[in-house]
């Protein structure tokens, strides 16, 4: 396996607890996908291939969807105990 495939991996479960909870976050706030998106200015297969992980998020857009669902991103961050090993 390469070193890429194996760097990758080692995040799945990290990748997996923050579509969870991006994901709860919008349910949370009584959104669907669609409004997400709209809030977002952007199209519903955008949250729902997030949301399937079909697409990884960079950490602004994650930033921009906390805000749009009213979450603090800290919050969101504190959540996710991300291992440095």
């Amino acid at each position: 396996m390469s070193n890429d495939y194996m760097r990758i991996r080692k995040y799945d479960k990290y990748h997996e607890k923050l579509r969870k909870e991006l994901r709860a976050m919008r349910l949370g706030a009584d959104l669907t996908q669609e409004q997400l998106a709209g809030a977002l200015g952007t199209k519903q297969a955008f949250i729902s291939k997030y949301e399937r992980g079909e697409r990884n998020l960079d950490f602004i857009e994650v930033l921009q969807i906390c805000s749009a669902c009213g979450y603090d991103p800290m919050k969101l961050i504190s959540k996710m105990k991300v291992s440095h090993k």
